[in-house]
């Protein structure tokens, strides 16, 4: 199975610095099975750091097989939403933003 921090860098990767637009957000990624990693976007820039962020503006809570799935573009994020593979805590419509961030 892949790690935590090689979706992180895949998703780092792929990070499109055109949608970010003029977005300044954290992203927290709570892995019940792995490690914690946020995403902060700033300025058209992304950076990945590891462990918790406590300024998070949305936290996505999911087991490290989900994440996998949701990065490669395999798994439908709302699908694993609303089959409660995926909770998300804070701001709900940042969380949808992610796939336009992240293009598979």
């Amino acid at each position: 199975m892949t790690s935590v921090a090689d979706i992180i860098n895949t998703l780092n990767n792929r990070f499109d610095s055109d949608a970010a637009d003029d977005l300044n957000a954290t992203f927290q990624f709570s892995i019940e099975d792995g490690d914690d990693y946020y995403i902060t976007i700033k300025d058209g820039t992304c950076t990945v750091g590891e462990g918790e962020n406590d300024d998070a503006d949305v936290t996505l809570v999911m087991n490290t097989e989900t994440f996998a799935g949701i990065a490669s573009g395999e798994t439908d994020g709302m699908q694993a939403f609303m089959s409660g593979q995926l909770r998300v805590e804070g701001d709900m419509m940042l969380a949808t933003k992610i796939g336009e961030l992240f293009p598979a």
